[in-house]
């Protein structure tokens, strides 16, 4: 039986091709995003800290930290979903 669905490029080297990518792209972009979400969070925590032990004169250096650990999650995750879409052979729609 064969699977209409399937192009030429999904078959033979390609296709194999396409599985290793794909696979490998799903490895390292969730290993990636979970990184990125670890580090994001744990900086956000030792902002709130910061922010709780010094007061208002502290506040905005605990902020900052929160906030540069919402930037590196968010950073990672875009990345995470990049590697996993260049593993899945997808064009970038920018």
């Amino acid at each position: 039986m064969t699977d209409k669905n399937k192009t030429e490029t999904d078959t033979g080297v390609t296709g194999a091709a396409k599985f290793v990518t794909s696979t490998v792209g799903n490895t390292v972009g969730g290993v990636s995003r979970t990184a990125g979400n670890v580090t994001g969070a744990a900086t956000r925590g030792v902002g709130d800290t910061v922010s709780s032990v010094t007061g208002s004169a502290g506040r905005p250096v605990g902020d900052a930290l929160g906030n540069i650990g919402t930037g590196v999650e968010n950073a990672a995750n875009a990345a995470g979903e990049g590697v996993e879409g260049a593993g899945q052979w997808k064009k970038s729609e920018k």
